[in-house]
């Protein structure tokens, strides 16, 4: 049986080593795996949290733990406890690779004695706990909970975990993404209390996505966001036209976005045509490397397949849940150096496809924790200077995932309770209701309400890479749009940030040469185009009358009067009417009056 060498001897690695390290086959570790491990020999804990954002190598630790708890005697056997039938069957492979023999096919009854243990789903442990605790019961156990986020799914998933897993000599949980959207308690993780009263998860080593970008453990992520006009048909039978990205209700983004995906209108396709020319300039470094459409149903998923084959030529890799040999496509792609896969939900979490470079996030899905793992997809670093592509429409929830991508977060049990008077939403979201009783509800999950999408285009909006936006907007097609999409797959992190410069600032240089009635879009950097939500617009017009209301005792000159001196000094239509870059430029310009006078 393999072991690993001493906990101590690989210091002088670089953070980054090995360059490439398929699950379970590096012989040595890198640096954070190396310091996790020492950190768990020297305290020997029961329970162990490891938090690693996607693609740094969490398999590779947890099955190096499981060979040195082996060989030292610890533990008899090991228990594997993933998500998804697929990521069981890699676990078991994964295993295979490093002397850890797991059976994934296991059911019931004894095990056999050629294996190690057993690779098993959260789903299979709800179904039968006893059976597993019984067989931990009688030999020491390590069980590894791999995205132990599944386990508070639902209560019936919590509590069969604990039941099942109480009696396990040592249990090592893994996660990528250890805040839910809930406040569903995790089973065999510690939670503290801050001084604020909240209680929230505590890991017991954590190598976050920063640390993994600034150690070259993994891709940086450039983010092209699309936007547009769409038009769609409630089921009150209303005709709706919005552009994508502009303040709106909850609601009417819920169907904005919607309308956006749907393959029969014009924003899918061009958004494809633009991912697969970024798939092609990408290639040029990296000769493999593989797109991947995420989509939010079956059908839809059949269609965006379809729509591929028609801008490109071939065929699209189509992965359906349900379907009995979507394992079996997964591993074909990985593979493969075909160019595109289509996926509906399966591969947006542990689904190992190094190759992936490219995606297209067309699902409703609006989840912080699902969006950090559907972009972990593509972040896996195989080689220096390689980077990711992610498209996205203009949603200023996604866009606030996309700039807060090196965010730890941890998984709070309590959620504040907001007293009326502090919460500067207050207003806003008694306004937002009312707005919103007549309309359908959409919550982004799986639930949606009848409506009829009729028109969408898309639109380039903007470049969002390691917190900064870039670029004007321009249309789909044009030259503008393909000087960032030709941006090269192979490029130091700062070499992106200087090119993305350069490009936008050969943007504004061209625009201003044009004749003002040519222009039919916004002709603004993103920066001063920030994507904002109807409440926070709310919050900026109600920041700017307050700043407005204080000044008109400092200055004695009237509220009508200093508006529009406002709107003199830095341009744009009324308040009313203003975007949120205006009235965050004019609430600075008042700021800066009211420094003055002091």
């Amino acid at each position: 049986m393999t072991t690993t060498t001493s906990a101590t001897n690989n210091h002088h690695l670089s953070p980054a080593f090995p360059g490439r390290a398929p699950w379970g086959t590096a012989n040595k570790l890198r640096a954070w795996q190396q310091a996790a491990m020492d950190r768990y020999i020297q305290t020997q804990p029961k329970d162990f949290l490891a938090v690693a954002t996607p693609g740094a190598g969490k398999t590779t630790f947890a099955l190096t733990l499981a060979s040195w708890l082996l060989h030292h005697h610890v533990v008899q056997q090991v228990t594997v406890v993933a998500p998804t039938e697929h990521l069981k069957k890699q676990w078991s492979e994964a295993a295979a690779r490093v002397g850890i023999k797991l059976d994934p096919e296991y059911s019931a009854g004894p095990l056999g004695r050629e294996y190690h243990g057993v690779a098993i789903t959260y789903a299979g442990v709800g179904v039968r706990p006893m059976l597993h605790r019984n067989r931990i019961e009688q030999r020491k156990t390590l069980v590894i909970l791999d995205e132990i986020h599944h386990a508070g799914d639902s209560k019936s998933w919590g509590e069969a975990c604990l039941e099942a897993f109480e009696p396990a000599t040592r249990r090592l949980a893994l996660t990528g993404t250890p805040f839910r959207s809930d406040t569903n308690p995790i089973p065999f993780v510690t939670y503290e209390e801050g001084n604020d009263g909240i209680r929230r998860s505590s890991a017991d080593y954590t190598y976050g996505y920063g640390n993994a970008l600034a150690d070259g453990v993994v891709r940086p992520v450039i983010f092209l966001s699309y936007s547009g006009n769409m038009r769609w048909r409630t089921k009150a039978g209303d005709e709706i036209a919005a552009r994508l990205g502009e303040p709106m209700t909850k609601d009417a983004v819920s169907q904005a976005w919607r309308t956006a995906l749907d393959p029969r209108g014009d924003w899918m396709p061009n958004v494809l045509r633009a991912a697969d020319q970024r798939l092609t300039e990408v290639r040029k470094g990296i000769p493999d490397a593989g797109a991947l459409v995420i989509a939010s149903d079956q059908e839809q998923a059949r269609a965006y397949a379809k729509l591929i084959r028609e801008i490109t030529g071939r065929g699209a890799t189509l992965v359906l849940s349900d379907d009995s040999g979507a394992s079996q496509r997964i591993d074909d792609f990985a593979a493969s150096d075909d160019r595109w896969m289509v996926a509906v939900r399966m591969v947006s979490e542990g689904v190992d496809v190094p190759r992936l470079a490219v995606g297209v996030y067309a699902t409703t899905i609006s989840t912080p924790l699902f969006f950090a793992q559907a972009v972990g997809r593509f972040v896996r670093s195989r080689k220096r200077g390689e980077t990711a592509s992610v498209f996205v429409p203009t949603v200023p929830m996604l866009l606030t995932f996309a700039n807060e991508m090196e965010v730890e977060r941890d998984h709070v049990l309590d959620k504040p309770k907001k007293d009326g008077e502090e919460d500067p939403f207050a207003e806003s979201e008694k306004e937002l209701a009312e707005a919103e009783k007549q309309q359908d509800e959409d919550t982004g999950e799986q639930e949606q309400f009848s409506f009829e999408a009729l028109e969408s285009e898309a639109v380039f909006d903007r470049v969002l890479y390691d917190g900064a936006e870039f670029g004007m907007q321009a249309h789909a097609g044009s030259a503008e749009e393909q000087d960032y999409l030709g941006i090269p797959g192979l490029l130091e992190p700062d070499q992106v940030q200087m090119l993305l410069q350069k490009r936008q600032a050969r943007q504004i240089a061209h625009s201003r040469k044009k004749p003002d009635a040519e222009a039919d879009l916004l002709e603004l950097p993103a920066e001063r185009r920030p994507v904002v939500t109807h409440k926070e617009m709310l919050e900026l017009r109600k920041q700017l009358n307050t700043l407005v209301g204080a000044y008109v005792h400092q200055s004695g000159k009237p509220h009508g009067v200093l508006h529009t001196e406002l709107r003199r000094v830095c341009g744009g239509p009324p308040s009313a009417e203003a975007t949120a870059g205006q009235l965050r430029e004019r609430i600075k310009k008042v700021q800066e009056w009211a420094t003055r006078m002091r």
